[in-house]
């Protein structure tokens, strides 16, 4: 954790600018974050940037994508500079100020994003000018996602639009909060939706129906059995907080009445597994449950009984190479050689999925993100702006 500073004379004023315009947006992954991406793409082509806006299919969203390029012009290699636009909600959390108004109290900078992680976007773009005055022998790139935190939604249409325009940078760093530390591995995300499908009838003739609640609590309890499985036996990998994959169920709905046996039951579970193991192969374990014992039962008592299950939000594990330049460029820039690996995920897999070298080290911590007078310390802040300062340099 932080302890409480004096406002460092580093955190310049067109860094706490950009941190107050981008939080003042509520760009809470239910809303739009057209306007603090068009606001950014407007900035930069006033400096004689221009950025391409990849949508979703709404167009309501949008990722950006912008190349500072080479002091020849060029545009191919060079390093990007990763954040997600999107965060968390605030409702029903207990803020001491507006969570969309940046406050100073104690050396930190309260609101929300700005630790999680409007606080590496508003740095990455106060030091533009700065970026674009220095003799680069190689381009500079910023990508800003949508939808990151509810599941890496965004991101892969970006890298789509990468890899069709034929842009291949030589490294990235995704900006996540680190406390400015090198992260070199993180877990894999996974979520899915299950409907199960049984036949209603009254409570007090259970022979002609069949209960979609309990028996989806049959599978719920087969999914907790496979979490214990791998609690107990691995595999393992100890640099982790939680060394060993995980699988919950986090959301249920189904019923309609106390004296009514339910014909649906739907519940949402995920599971965080290591990198280097088959999310496939977790999926099948459950998969194989239900074609083999779970629906069986079902039909046993109502033909016609299914159980659909839809993949969700899923984001690949990472494991950064120790031998890739970006990995011992950040790790010289930042002086930490520390093995660091985090249970949550990151875009920084999907980054490295597509080829591109990745590691992740940004302002602020972890466990100062999503919660109510969420912030990011001043000096946290004027370490990140030192550090993309020297990325700008080493190019």
């Amino acid at each position: 954790m932080d302890t409480p500073t004096q406002a460092s004379p580093e955190v310049d004023s067109q860094t706490r600018a950009w941190l107050e315009k981008l939080v003042a947006f509520d760009t809470t992954s239910r809303n739009s974050n057209l306007a603090l991406i068009e606001t950014v793409r407007d900035a930069l082509a006033g400096q004689g940037i221009a950025a391409t806006l990849v949508h979703n299919a709404g167009r309501n969203k949008a990722n950006l994508f912008a190349t500072l390029p080479a002091q020849d012009g060029g545009t191919q290699g060079g390093i990007v500079l990763s954040g997600h636009t999107d965060v968390v909600p605030v409702d029903g959390q207990d803020w001491s100020s507006d969570p969309f108004v940046v406050q100073e109290r104690d050396g930190r900078l309260y609101g929300r994003g700005t630790c999680d992680m409007k606080g590496f976007i508003a740095a990455a773009l106060a030091l533009v000018p700065e970026f674009l005055a220095m003799p680069r022998k190689k381009p500079l790139h910023l990508a800003l996602s949508y939808d990151e935190e509810i599941g890496c939604a965004g991101a892969p249409y970006l890298l789509a639009d990468l890899r069709e325009r034929g842009i291949r940078p030589e490294g990235c760093v995704v900006g996540e909060p680190t406390g400015m530390q090198v992260v070199v591995a993180h877990k894999g995300i996974n979520v899915f939706r299950c409907r199960v499908h049984g036949k209603a009838a009254h409570s007090s003739l259970t022979t002609q129906g069949c209960n979609a609640i309990e028996h989806a609590a049959r599978l719920i309890c087969h999914i907790r059995d496979l979490a214990d499985a791998y609690r107990a036996n691995g595999p393992y990998d100890t640099f982790y907080d939680v060394p060993f994959s995980t699988l919950t169920t986090n959301q249920i709905q189904g019923g309609i009445a106390v004296n009514t046996i339910p014909d649906a039951c739907e519940f949402s579970y995920e599971f965080r597994n290591l990198p280097g193991m088959s999310p496939q192969d977790i999926q099948a374990d459950i998969q194989r449950y239900v074609s083999e014992q779970l629906l069986p039962r079902m039909r046993a008592e109502f033909p016609e009984a299914r159980v659909d299950i839809e993949a969700g939000a899923a984001a690949p594990g990472l494991e950064a190479s120790e031998q890739a330049a970006i990995t011992s460029l950040v790790r010289a820039l930042t002086r930490d050689t520390a093995t660091r690996k985090v249970a949550y995920a990151t875009e920084a897999g999907l980054f490295q999925g597509i080829g591109i070298p990745t590691v992740v080290c940004g302002p602020g911590h972890i466990v100062q993100a999503h919660k109510p007078d969420e912030y990011v310390a001043l000096d946290q802040l004027a370490a990140c702006i030192g550090f993309l300062r020297r990325i700008g340099q080493s190019l």
